[in-house]
């Protein structure tokens, strides 16, 4: 290869084997990236619209039965805020058909319950998120490997050179910077993505624990009241 012949294909076709190993490993890891986000692009959408309807429905005025008696139904097309609300609702009644009525065992047994169901559903909301940080931190380093081989090999090849020109060296570094430039390709737009989806989870995360402290306030004023029921709306929350 001469230095008036230096495509992009060209100097990947010609480089050496390892390098073209660690640019195939970071063109795949580019692939499965680009398959994450744009999974979690629409997770993430998907949870902020449902989580927004059921709270419009919630502070609607529903009965809290009849909206655990749909969430129950909807266990899997519903969204998280929903299914928290399931399990703490799910609790609650658990520990009033035992005959329990101490109001501080109601109240912690639907929290607990709530919180746990919290933490199933971030760990399905931040799947994938690992990936992305572990894209985005390693793929520049290596890139450099490949380039580092890359330019040893380039420099190996010249020791039987008498003379040796910037027309002679310029091919065998290029190939090799290559591997860096493929390295930066992937790490960039998962570094991006791994921002950008890290902010709207800590968003829907708070919104979900402020929704968690709401509904528990409701529980307690019912079970303050007398003649406490589940069955209290939203009207009177």
């Amino acid at each position: 290869m001469n230095a008036q012949n230096m495509s992009i294909l060209t100097l990947v076709l010609h480089a050496s084997w390892v390098v073209q190993l660690v640019m195939l490993l970071l063109l795949g890891v580019s692939i499965a990236s680009w398959g994450t986000i744009f999974r979690k692009l629409i997770t993430v959408r998907r949870v902020k619209a449902l989580n927004e309807d059921f709270e419009r429905e919630f502070w609607s005025g529903t009965s809290l039965n009849d909206l655990y008696a749909s969430a129950a139904q909807n266990a899997r097309q519903g969204g998280p805020m929903e299914r928290i609300f399931a399990s703490g609702m799910r609790e609650y009644q658990k520990l009033r058909e035992r005959r329990i009525s101490d109001p501080g065992t109601l109240l912690d047994g639907a929290r607990r319950a709530m919180r746990a169901s919290l933490q199933r559903e971030m760990d399905v909301i931040e799947s994938g998120l690992s990936l992305l940080a572990s894209v985005g931190s390693v793929s520049p380093y290596v890139g450099l490997f490949g380039t580092v081989w890359g330019i040893m090999h380039a420099f190996t090849g010249f020791a039987g050179m008498e003379q040796v020109t910037l027309a002679t060296v310029a091919p065998g570094i290029a190939e090799a910077l290559v591997a860096t430039a493929i390295g930066l390709f992937a790490a960039i737009p998962a570094v991006l993505a791994y921002n950008r989806f890290a902010h709207d989870i800590d968003r829907v995360t708070l919104q979900q624990e402020t929704f968690i402290e709401e509904f528990s306030n409701i529980l307690q004023r019912n079970l303050g009241a007398p003649a406490p029921s589940a069955a209290t709306s939203a009207s009177g929350r």
